[in-house]
């Protein structure tokens, strides 16, 4: 169970993100926050490139640094974006995030937190917003 506490600090943190997305085309601004099973909060934000193909969202920054730290185990995640860093609506993760969410989270258990506010978070598990979902427990089968 991730607390009301927690879940305002990721709010936080991945709203503080906002002022560092890369997002020069899309002009839409995403931050998230990753909260690992042993509390440590990793941030991200989406990176846009003019080729389009290598740019990165928030979602996978966050991961791609707690892994690239070790960290492997995860419990949550915060998302929060809009246009020009404006959070009018949720922002729910891309496919490809979900995919990669897969690679390293339960999917029953990680919890996927939206938000609007500190005030207005939903929460969703990774099976909800990915059912059937294919992860490595698939490929030895």
């Amino acid at each position: 169970m991730i607390s009301n506490e927690t879940k305002i600090e990721l709010f936080n943190t991945a709203k503080e993100m906002l002022k560092l997305s890369y997002a020069p085309y899309s002009h839409f601004h995403v931050g998230a926050a990753l909260l690992s099973k042993d509390g440590k909060i990793y941030s991200g934000c989406n990176i846009e490139n003019a080729a389009y193909g290598p740019s990165n969202c928030a979602e996978r920054t966050a991961f791609f640094k707690a892994v690239s730290e070790g960290v492997l185990q995860f419990a949550g995640i915060m998302i929060v974006g809009g246009p020009d860093s404006n959070i009018k609506d949720y922002c729910p993760p891309c496919g490809v995030c979900r995919q990669v969410m897969m690679e390293f989270c339960n999917p029953d258990e990680f919890k996927i937190f939206l938000a609007k506010s500190e005030n207005d978070i939903i929460e969703y598990t990774l099976k909800e917003l990915l059912p059937q979902g294919f992860g490595n427990a698939d490929l030895n089968k």
